[in-house]
């Protein structure tokens, strides 16, 4: 019996591990924020900051945004990115059918796109050489964290514990290993004596821009079903 009962308790542990799910985060938005401090070996004073891209998303579709570092309140370029494909948008038309572009407009691969969040496929250049650090807090949040260092460049990556996974990830792979989400980079190239600090910020809502369309879409959805 008792040889029974430890058996059960085995197959009742594989069976819950087996179960555990990542989650889906349905709706929310994206930041990504870049912060280039120039001579850092002589200070931090020489910083520049580029909000490089608004995403947007509700469920498997991204809007996304792409400020223009001349005047940040403009937008430079807008997709519509489902998949691994994206669309250009013209995001001031407050009339956009998302269904339409899908069916009607000529996509192209989404790792092609060469402005705003940059999707990627690659793994982080010398992965396998990693080393592992000590936690740290930023921001009352705590983040596992690992260093990779080559003769040119010198990275810190920051991943914060979660099950919850965003439609778009900087480097998918080192968060799968590291179970969480990629939300910090830090790097300083050793040759050009810059450093650089890019950072992923989740919110809960859409950007303005973002709301009209997903909302207007949602009206003519529900209309087309009546």
């Amino acid at each position: 019996m008792k040889i029974k009962s430890i058996f059960l308790v085995l197959v009742s542990i594989l069976f819950l591990s087996s179960c555990h799910k990542e989650i889906k985060s349905e709706k929310g938005g994206i930041d990504l924020i870049s912060n280039v401090y120039f001579d850092a070996s002589r200070g931090l004073d020489k910083m520049q900051s580029f909000h490089i891209s608004k995403m947007s998303y509700s469920e498997n579709q991204i809007i996304e945004l792409v400020p223009d570092h001349t005047f940040p309140e403009m937008n430079q370029n807008a997709y519509l990115v489902r998949d691994s494909l994206c669309y250009p948008l013209d995001a001031e038309d407050g009339n956009i059918i998302l269904s339409n572009i899908l069916e009607k407009q000529k996509p192209s691969p989404v790792w092609n796109k060469k402005d705003g969040a940059i999707f990627s496929k690659e793994m982080i250049p010398n992965y396998k050489n990693r080393r592992k650090l000590s936690d740290t807090v930023l921001f009352k949040k705590k983040y596992r964290r690992f260093e990779v260092n080559s003769p040119w460049n010198y990275t810190r990556f920051y991943i914060y514990p979660t099950d919850t996974i965003l439609p778009y990830s900087l480097y998918r792979h080192a968060e799968k290993d590291y179970g969480g989400r990629l939300e910090r980079i830090d790097s300083y190239n050793k040759k050009t004596d810059i450093f650089v600090s890019l950072q992923l910020l989740p919110r809960k809502n859409w950007d303005d821009t973002a709301k009209d369309i997903f909302e207007f879409n949602h009206f003519v959805k529900n209309r087309k079903s009546e």
